[in-house]
């Protein structure tokens, strides 16, 4: 028997196993994807890795930490100002992202009417979210100054109040005042975000809907709110995604402070490992807040399933 016969040699006029496998999709999909994953594994997989395996050991600056398993987080589940902070990571997350959703949906809503100066509006609205981080927590600190805010003075000028307000040195004022900054920066992307996804909407539903004589509340409820939903839940994990992960404009304001009432996982995350040098401990603290970031992540998902099973569609 020859050795084409037995498949071992191509036949004449029939393509090799190689250029079989350079034109199979399949195979070069695979070695398209090559580079993504590696870039992934790179600065995704490898920093979150290291910073688990980190969060299971004794790690200092300047000092190789020895393996101590979950003896960080024993640690941590006795230490106050641990749960402290993760009180007030709940805390600002959720009172943050339901005003900045509530806000948000309504000015994307308004936006999407015709309305003179339109599009200056819409560039106004974007202002907070282009303004550096930085440079938005310096305002607001100045805003929340003790002796020279202008909410003081104009509440003292309109007889609201006889001494100023104290934004930054009160723990329930530092909390709201904090939450209030969060929601100026916050609002813009969800506004925006929604606004673009009013407009896929096409005005013929609700021009059927008018003629059927609905009101604006049940066109919104069964027209705008059920095709807006995939959007909704998109933007809503960014939102509180972005949220609880907030360091930059809690540490330029305060800091974590007065005695902690501002200190979110990140920063004092940030205060142990870098600050303290405690890097095991912060890591452990970092690493903590991976639950709650996969579960905001997981009611998105089977948010988004639930309503592609109601359209009749298949799960992914």
């Amino acid at each position: 028997m020859t050795d084409a016969a037995m498949g071992t040699r191509p036949i004449p006029g029939e393509p090799s196993a190689w250029t079989r496998l350079k034109t199979n999709r399949n195979w070069l999909g695979f070695w398209f994807m090559i580079p993504a994953a590696a870039f992934l594994l790179l600065f995704l997989a490898y920093p979150l890795g290291l910073g688990i395996w980190l969060s299971l050991t004794d790690a200092r600056i300047g000092r190789p930490g020895q393996f101590v398993g979950l003896e960080n987080f024993e640690w941590l589940s006795d230490d106050p100002v641990f749960w402290l902070s993760v009180f007030n990571t709940l805390l600002y997350t959720g009172v943050a992202s339901v005003f900045k959703f509530a806000i948000g949906l309504y000015l994307a809503i308004l936006l999407n009417h015709h309305l003179p100066f339109k599009a200056f509006l819409r560039a106004i609205v974007l202002l907070p979210f282009i303004v550096p981080t930085v440079l938005s927590a310096i305002a607001f600190w100045w805003i929340y100054d003790p002796q020279f805010s202008i909410i003081s003075w104009t509440l003292r000028q309109l007889g609201l109040i006889s001494s100023n307000i104290d934004f930054l040195g009160d723990p329930w004022n530092a909390r709201w005042s904090v939450i209030f900054a969060n929601i100026w920066r916050g609002v813009p992307f969800v506004a925006i975000t929604l606004l673009a996804g009013l407009q896929t909407v096409p005005p013929s539903l609700y021009e059927a809907a008018t003629i059927d004589g609905a009101s604006r509340w049940q066109m919104f409820r069964h027209i705008t709110y059920p095709l807006l939903t995939p959007i909704i839940a998109v933007v809503m994990t960014f939102s509180v995604l972005f949220t609880f992960t907030d360091f930059q404009l809690i540490w330029a304001i305060t800091r974590g402070g007065p005695v902690n009432a501002t200190h979110l996982m990140a920063t004092l995350s940030y205060q142990r490992a870098i600050l303290g040098g405690y890097l095991g401990e912060g890591a452990a603290i970092a690493t903590a807040m991976i639950p709650f970031l996969l579960a905001a992540i997981m009611v998105s998902w089977f948010g988004l399933q639930r309503r592609k099973w109601q359209q009749g569609e298949a799960d992914d």
